[in-house]
């Protein structure tokens, strides 16, 4: 029985690496090792390995010393996050752990010892994917950040929502949000800088609600950004933050 699932999944394998082009959009052309998913800890792709990297996108965007997170969990996040795992590897995630960290088992334990107060309240997030979770972080230094992403499947994410403002990254690259008033040029100041520094643009989208108001930017790019870049990019009138998150892929 073994052996007749290996040769299965060999043969789907064979099928769509023949037809599957990595730069191809993934939502419509997932590859083999998409639809299977991570090495994990399970159950589930999408309730612990994409939960564990949500945590960590999360953790990132805060930055400073996370001392309190108020999870919001939506529909099935919401209604079966105790038996799947979910509070685990987000938890996991908040503390910087990999999907195949075997103390993602752990983790509320780990969160407790470390005086990380973590609660879980199943919310009605609205129209947003039925795995979609909202993180409320308070650190040590007093900042407060809301961050909420959905585990898409085969531990895929999506970050949907940064501070309010509109986004949509996957945490697989190098990532910047840029926040802005919406004012011609902006967005030719940021792409010249990332172009004189030779990092290429992966993906880009700029997110407003009203004309001439407040926008965000956000750049997926092909390497890391230097500290010194990210000063230069701040120093551009109009821009007011700058967050950069690193990618949350174990091979990054």
């Amino acid at each position: 029985m073994v052996l007749i699932k290996f040769i299965g999944l060999i043969k789907l394998y064979l099928v769509i690496g023949l037809t599957y082009d990595k730069g191809d959009d993934f939502m419509t052309n997932p590859g083999v090792f998409d639809i299977l998913g991570p090495i994990m800890i399970g159950p589930s792709s999408s309730h612990t390995a994409g939960a564990a990297r949500l945590g960590k996108v999360a953790r990132s965007i805060a930055h400073g010393h996370i001392k309190k997170v108020t999870f919001l969990l939506h529909g099935s996040f919401g209604k079966t996050y105790k038996g799947h795992g979910t509070d685990r590897a987000l938890v996991a995630g908040i503390l910087g752990m990999e999907p195949s960290d075997i103390r993602l088992r752990e983790s509320l334990e780990i969160a407790k010892e470390k005086g990380l107060d973590v609660t879980f309240k199943e919310y009605d997030l609205g129209d947003v994917h039925p795995n979609t979770v909202k993180f409320l972080i308070e650190t040590e230094e007093g900042t407060k950040s809301e961050v909420m992403g959905s585990s898409i499947g085969g531990g895929s994410i999506l970050i949907t929502e940064v501070n309010g403002n509109s986004v949509e990254f996957t945490g697989d690259y190098p990532t910047l949000i840029i926040s802005h008033m919406d004012v011609p040029g902006i967005v030719s100041k940021v792409t010249s800088i990332l172009y004189y520094e030779g990092i290429n643009i992966a993906f880009m989208k700029v997110f407003r609600n009203q004309k001439g108001k407040e926008a965000t930017m956000a750049f997926e790019v092909d390497t890391r950004i230097s500290d010194d870049i990210i000063y230069e990019i701040e120093s551009i009138e109009y821009i007011s933050k700058v967050i950069s998150i690193n990618p949350v892929k174990e091979d990054e």
